[in-house]
């Protein structure tokens, strides 16, 4: 027997599932995304997006999605694991070149044939499907034709794509997430240039062959929140009579703190929520981006009109939040001075993870960032959130005996336990991921999966990890504590 401590979360002595709401006013899940887990890249009509492009020039370590964990073929199995493991909710991704091959237009049979049976599996298992519609994936076509969600025509194309999966799932999804961590998005993607697809400029990214990394980071976002806005009404309008589903939008958010006490550090901590955070949510909640923002990107971030503010003001039902760090904050006042900025010198800071005493391939092990992250969230008005993203990441090496993800889940389920006893309005957990997938920035090197995939077993055998057993012993009532072996 492995004596393992856990994290000690302050205010929680010992807890179990039923400390927590039961279902559906609170759920516990897991989640992965289509083209981390799908794989089928190439069959039944479906076309690629820029994420297969993204893999195939050799982004993620040489590895691609093509294969992934053969999700497409094997979905009856893996629910089968989620039943068994007692997950009352599975959030995954449609795949829109999937369903919709042109980017626009007429419906591929195959994969709306798939995603029906996938969400019918889920529901015959007792489990509810939590559908996110973009997850880093435009369809490759739409990227050629126009640059994407460069061109306002991306908002059209996308809000046409939701009306059909609203059209078709919607009698049985309840919980639709437009999109995916669009901050990492826009800012990787377009400013760094290490994310899909790939576009930046010199000084700020390296290897792109195109973009701008001054302006086309906050084009995007402005482009990917009318589209939310403009999806969010369309359902009101159309769907929500009959359906009575709820719409959001699900952020990236590390927690900030700041590097010192110096009031320039502190100041530069608030700066980072409101570039990161408050770039979309500010919109959302209040009808415009933060007035730091503003002052800061100047003429370089796009101004809504009066009729845009007032669709995007109030245009989500919920929040959804991936988190995973807690990063440190200094003050980097000094590049507002460069002659040319892009998003990060707009934002200056200096951003730390304080990683130095975690093992190679984990995150540091700081559960009360996610407790802080949940009171700040409070100052917009409290809004219902589901954690759609946490999970702890390790060396895919076949070991499941995977005592830091325990430790990593359990206190961070502490923590979360302990922000709803002090009023935050969460209303589900879910972890990243349910199986080891093609992770977003290294391929197959790291997994965050409850199971193991062997990628050298011609069948893509899935292995329960210490994880998935502590999991599920925690879904079904088991009583677990800061001291607690295993």
């Amino acid at each position: 027997m492995v004596e393992m401590r856990i994290h000690k979360v302050e205010g929680i002595k010992s807890f179990s599932r039923l400390d927590f709401p039961l279902p559906p006013h609170f759920v516990f899940g897991s989640s992965t995304s289509s083209y981390q887990v799908e794989g089928a890249a190439f069959e039944d009509g479906r076309t690629p997006s820029i994420w297969d492009t993204h893999a195939h020039s050799g982004y993620t370590n040489g590895a691609n999605g093509d294969i992934g964990c053969d999700g497409y073929h094997k979905y009856k199995e893996d629910v089968h694991l989620m039943a068994e493991t007692g997950l009352e909710a599975y959030r995954f991704s449609i795949s829109w070149s999937r369903l919709i091959p042109n980017g626009t237009g007429a419906v591929n049979p195959k994969g709306l044939q798939f995603y029906n049976n996938l969400i019918n599996e889920l529901i015959n298992h007792g489990m509810e499907p939590h559908v996110t519609l973009f997850h880093y994936d435009t369809p490759q076509i739409l990227e050629d034709e126009y640059e994407g969600w460069l061109s306002k025509k991306a908002v059209t194309a996308f809000v046409a794509y939701a009306d059909v999966c609203f059209r078709e799932f919607g009698d049985r999804v309840l919980h639709w997430t437009t999109f995916n961590e669009p901050n990492v998005f826009a800012h990787y993607g377009y400013d760094f240039g290490i994310l899909q697809p790939n576009r930046c400029s010199s000084p700020f990214g390296t290897n792109c062959t195109k973009g701008n990394s001054s302006t086309e980071p906050y084009i995007v976002a402005h482009n990917i929140i009318l589209a939310h806005a403009a999806t969010a009404r369309l359902y009101s309008e159309k769907y929500k009579a009959v359906q009575h589903g709820f719409i959001g939008l699900d952020l990236y958010a590390y927690w900030y703190v700041p590097y010192t006490n110096s009031v320039e550090d502190v100041i530069a901590t608030q700066r980072a929520n409101d570039f990161f955070i408050g770039w979309f949510l500010n919109p959302l909640v209040y009808g415009d981006y933060p007035d730091i923002m503003k002052k800061n990107a100047g003429t370089r971030i796009p101004t809504f009109t009066k009729l845009e503010s007032r669709l995007v003001k109030g245009s989500f039902d919920f929040l959804g939040v991936n988190h995973y760090s807690t990063i440190q904050v200094e003050d980097m006042s000094i590049s507002l001075q460069m002659d040319v900025k892009d998003f990060t010198a707009d934002m200056a800071v200096n951003l730390t993870l304080n990683d130095s005493n975690v093992p190679q391939g984990q995150l540091p092990l700081n559960p009360t960032g996610l407790r802080e992250l949940l009171e700040y969230l409070k100052n917009y008005g409290n809004p219902p959130i589901y954690i759609y993203e946490n999970g702890q990441s390790t060396i895919r090496n076949g070991t499941l005996h995977d005592i830091p993800r325990v430790q990593y889940i359990q206190s961070y389920i502490g923590s979360l336990l302990d922000a709803i006893r002090n009023g935050s309005n969460t209303r589900g957990y879910f972890i990243w991921s349910f199986l080891d997938v093609l992770e977003l920035l290294d391929g197959y090197e790291s997994g965050y999966g409850l199971y193991y995939v062997d990628l050298d077993d011609k069948n893509l055998k899935r292995y329960p990890k210490l994880s998935a057993k502590w999991y599920s012993d925690f879904l079904k009532g088991s009583s677990t504590s800061p001291d607690q072996e295993i």
